[in-house]
């Protein structure tokens, strides 16, 4: 099977070389990966224009990210690529865990039916770039993608942003009312602004290797699976990783100790043989190389007068969890309804402050995960080594100790504790375990899915034996649409009777009992959050 084809994306003079010196754009997004095209494709939603600079034409080389968790995959299915995605990524949700060459123990993420996306798919990062490149064109009058085209410099005045550009085309100055620093864990946005990251460098180095293979390593039935090994006979007593992605390519990560040199371990004759040790005599050919340490790190604030740092930009973590990604993607869906809802008028500016508090809590909570797996898989010292030799010891016949193993606790939405807690203060709605999570998606009698039928709009969904046609509570300049469903199936046991109010994030943002909820009571939890009513 042929490898994916880099191809060049078409460049062309910006409209700023021909004269066009004028427009002040609403947003201009700094980085063409994953996060920034999600979210121009969000905002075009949203009906908000773009301007997209990336300082290459071409999609990221290597798989990157391949991971893309069931939370993610909903969002991406808002955007319009998850179908794609799911066509074409190698779906997962059940992961094994070996002590050396032992099965430990094994889990499914996701046991239960009733779900449109599935717990996991592997799908390689330029696969997920490609597809929202394509998405982002569906839109020539909102989103402007220009490749090629770096920036350079910046300065910050009290209502807009000047940005300084180079291109093949020559340099121009480009003006936004806010800009979206989507450009990686290097941003140079980032370093431009003297902005430092907190949080703990880990001295280990893995080696990451995408290898193409005809045939199952393993002999799994053609299940794709995720296996994780602590002390494999294989590899010298560290710990690896196989995933499978599309394509006929595996990826394999092995833990090489903090004293690995990073350009002799991606040399060719060093690699295959420590792959051949795991896979044996199966033909195999290296399609990607990589040799890494990583930072479990988040920006103090996200943002920073019209500056808004997304993603890797603005928080990083162990590739372990599969929370980098994700988590870039987590907030894209926080910030762009947000944003989209100050520049229309609908809010005041101040709801940026939510995006950067929530998201902060949730690079926080990403951060703390990572770090504990980290430090379960590569202990530090003694008694950590101890404890996680005997927790893997035990784990075979004791069940208690499997929920201490940590591979990297694999990505789930962050629930959003400041809603219930800012809700429930203020006495704003009724208790509820859903507060502040992200709303669970169920099959609804007519074939379609609940979160489809949500959307991306503050809407007050009603769980009830009534059945109702969708109408509209009239609360002053927003109107909220009202979604009956029937207390039935697999939704009831999602929810409870009652009324919840869903924010455009698909997050539970209030919930009453009652399901005769009155305008000025939605008003007042909608403006809880900073929405102008």
């Amino acid at each position: 099977m042929s490898r994916y084809s880099y191809d060049p994306f078409a460049t062309q003079a910006a409209p700023e070389l021909l004269g066009n010196v004028d427009v002040v754009y609403p947003v201009v997004i700094i980085g063409a990966g994953p996060i920034g095209l999600a979210a121009a494709v969000e905002l075009a939603l949203l009906g908000v224009p773009s301007v997209v600079l990336d300082d290459n034409n071409v999609v990221s080389v290597g798989s990157r990210a391949i991971c893309w968790a069931k939370r993610s995959l909903e969002i991406f299915d808002r955007l319009g690529v998850a179908d794609r995605m799911v066509e074409k990524g190698v779906t997962w949700k059940v992961g094994r865990l070996f002590n050396g060459d032992t099965e430990v123990f094994n889990f499914d993420l996701l046991p239960e039916d009733g779900h449109k996306m599935p717990a996991f798919i592997n799908l390689q990062q330029y696969y997920v770039e490609q597809y929202l490149v394509e998405r982002a064109q569906q839109f020539p009058d909102l989103i402007d993608l220009r490749f090629s085209n770096k920036v350079i410099n910046h300065q910050q005045q009290s209502d807009h942003i000047t940005l300084d550009v180079s291109s093949d085309f020559g340099g121009y100055n480009l003006q936004a009312e806010y800009v979206l620093a989507c450009d990686g864990a290097s941003s140079p946005t980032r370093k431009r602004m003297g902005l430092a990251f907190e949080g703990q460098a880990f001295e280990e180095r893995f080696l990451i290797a995408d290898v193409e293979m005809e045939s199952d390593p393993f002999d799994n039935q053609g299940i794709p699976e995720r296996w994780f090994w602590f002390k494999p006979t294989f590899h010298q007593g560290q710990s690896a990783l196989l995933h499978k992605q599309p394509d006929n390519i595996y990826r394999i990560d092995l833990q090489l100790g903090p004293d690995a040199d990073p350009e002799k371990e991606k040399q060719a004759d060093v690699v295959i043989p420590r792959i051949q040790q795991m896979v044996g005599d199966k033909p195999f050919k290296l399609d990607w190389v990589s040799v890494y340490q990583f930072t479990c790190a988040k920006l103090d604030q996200l943002v920073h007068g019209r500056m808004l740092f997304v993603g890797d930009s603005a928080h990083v973590v162990s590739p372990f969890g599969a929370r980098g990604g994700n988590g870039g993607i987590h907030d894209v869906d926080n910030l762009c309804w947000k944003l989209a809802a100050v520049l229309q008028g609908r809010a005041k500016v101040d709801l940026l402050d939510s995006y950067n508090n929530e998201r902060s809590d949730g690079a926080a909570e990403n951060i703390k995960h990572s770090s504990r797996a980290t430090l379960f898989m590569s202990p530090t010292h003694t008694m950590a080594m101890r404890f996680r030799d005997e927790v893997l010891s035990m784990a075979k016949t004791m069940p208690f100790a499997r929920a201490l193993i940590n591979s990297g606790r694999l990505s789930s939405p962050c629930a959003l504790s400041s809603v219930a807690q800012l809700m429930l203060d203020n006495t704003y709605c009724d208790p509820n375990p859903l507060l502040g999570q992200v709303a669970p998606d169920a099959p609804l009698n007519n074939g379609d899915w609940l979160l489809n039928k949500l959307g991306a709009r503050y809407l007050l969904l009603v769980v009830s034996d009534q059945h109702s046609a969708e109408d509209v509570v009239s609360v002053p300049n927003i109107p909220i649409p009202h979604l009956h469903v029937p207390y039935t199936g697999t939704l009831s046991q999602r929810y409870q009777k009652g009324c919840y109010l869903i924010r455009p994030d698909q997050h539970v943002g209030a919930y009453w009992s009652d399901i005769a909820v009155g305008a000025e009571t939605v008003a007042a939890a909608i403006n809880a959050y900073g929405v102008s009513t």
